[in-house]
């Protein structure tokens, strides 16, 4: 197993001379991150300035308003299933990304086209199967998050490793032998002694979050390839070859490799 400086040292390695095929490949990853702290650092100096113009108690008298008047919205339930399928969708592009930095980090192979790669999970083989261990995972995490707050955090870092271990199986043809069920057990598994591993390394980057919020969200637009395929790197290294598909001199390298 890789330490940490490892780990980011081999995905500096694969990015070096490539950032702008990384960054284009995590473009929608990217966007909502810069566009969101746009808005925060906005609607934050536009309070600050509406509160240093406004009477003493007038302001909370219009937030307490508004908020009543959102009590009596019907929009409830259209909202919920809007936040559903958000994050169906959101997963589905961050899987898609992720399958694609997972093939470029073994094959080293940068000739890969980004929006194949982008949309690498809307595949005829895998579009389903990633709906469905959404779906599990999800379900999981929520009945375990009812025990309080930290085994729903805990299960999430037990379960992080699911689609990849689906990708690897896929690959190598032996899914048909398993149910959607197995490949969550099999990342329970995989993480089991690992969980605060991981969690370490994601902390790792704390710093370098910092770094881009005080950008505006700038340093987001290198800072998301980099952690994305760390944390592929940290699959790989991980599961070593137990799910690795066999290479073979006709493999295409997937879907995502230009010919």
């Amino acid at each position: 197993m890789q330490t940490r400086a490892e780990l980011k040292q081999e995905s500096k390695n694969l990015l070096k001379g490539h950032w702008g095929k990384a960054i284009g490949l995590n473009v929608l990853q990217i966007l909502p991150l810069l566009f969101g702290l746009l808005v925060g650092v906005g609607i934050i100096t536009a309070v600050i300035l509406f509160l240093a113009q406004e009477p003493s108690g007038s302001f909370a008298d219009d937030v307490a308003r508004g908020a009543s008047g959102g009590a009596n919205s019907n929009s409830d339930g259209v909202d919920f299933i809007s936040n559903i399928l958000t994050s169906l969708i959101e997963t589905l592009l961050i899987v898609g990304v992720n399958f694609t930095l997972l093939d470029w980090l073994r094959t080293k192979n940068s000739d890969f086209s980004i929006v194949r790669g982008i949309f690498g999970a809307f595949t005829k083989r895998d579009f389903l199967p990633v709906v469905v261990l959404w779906i599990i995972q999800s379900l999981f995490e929520f009945f375990w998050s009812l025990l309080f707050l930290i085994p729903g955090i805990i299960k999430t870092f037990s379960y992080s490793q699911t689609y990849y271990i689906y990708k690897d199986i896929a690959d190598k043809g032996g899914d048909e032998d398993l149910n959607y069920l197995d490949y969550v057990t099999k990342s329970r598994q995989l993480m089991d002694g690992h969980k605060f591993e991981f969690f370490v390394l994601k902390l790792s980057f704390l710093g370098w979050d910092i770094v881009a919020f005080l950008t505006l969200g700038i340093g987001q637009i290198w800072l998301v390839p980099y952690k994305k395929t760390t944390y592929m790197a940290y699959y790989r290294s991980l599961a070593g070859d137990q799910f690795k598909p066999e290479q073979s001199s006709n493999d295409d390298n997937g879907a995502y490799f230009e010919q």
